[in-house]
């Protein structure tokens, strides 16, 4: 006997495969907002941990800043001290400068010079006299550009002959000189050695 289905099994094999890709389209669909979700998840994680490394090197770069801020507070006020103290040591030294070059004068005037006029504007003394000789002036020139610790750069401005008359005396020939010449402030002078120190002599 012959058994022949005349129910629409066509039409319900249909259905079943629609019914399986809806279910797989609701599956893929929802394994696709899963995913989406853990990387927009993973993604504001990093986002917040960039943020939080942004303001703590903000917060550090505002630290430092007022570190250097400090710093160069501290710079100009140290410089601020050295000008005042270099100012002060040059007051110190200035205040004893006029003794310094009426001796250093004395010292390097040679015999047969005589200075009639000292003046000194800033560190530049110009200086007068008459001499016995062009050699004596020379002379002079020579001590106050080598032989000089306070004096240097001895510029010679002009020199004539001329016939003076001293008191009591007779006229004679003499030269008239005028000169420059600049102040200077000697080296500071070398460390003394440490009380103790052994000092080692060399022998021969």
């Amino acid at each position: 006997m012959i058994l022949i289905n005349l129910l629409p099994h066509r039409e319900e094999k249909r259905q079943q495969r629609k019914r399986a890709f809806f279910a797989g389209v609701m599956l893929a669909g929802l394994v696709g907002v899963g995913i989406a979700g853990a990387w927009y998840t993973v993604l504001q994680q990093m986002t917040n941990a960039q943020v939080s490394r942004n303001d703590f090197l903000k917060a550090e770069i505002a630290r430092l800043d007022a570190q250097v801020k400090d710093i160069a507070t501290l710079r100009g006020e140290i410089e601020a001290l050295k000008a005042r103290q270099k100012s002060v040591e040059d007051l110190q030294i200035d205040r004893n400068t006029p003794v310094h070059l009426l001796d250093e004068l004395a010292k390097q005037t040679p015999e047969g010079v005589y200075l009639t006029s000292i003046k000194q504007t800033g560190q530049v003394v110009a200086v007068t006299g008459v001499a016995q000789t062009n050699e004596r002036v020379s002379e002079f020139l020579r001590n106050t550009a080598y032989n000089a610790a306070w004096l240097e750069r001895p510029e010679l401005i002009e020199i004539k002959s001329a016939n003076i008359t001293t008191a009591g005396r007779e006229a004679r020939r003499l030269y008239e000189f005028s000169l420059r010449v600049t102040l200077k402030r000697p080296q500071a002078a070398p460390p003394a050695p440490a009380p103790g120190a052994a000092v080692v002599k060399k022998t021969t």
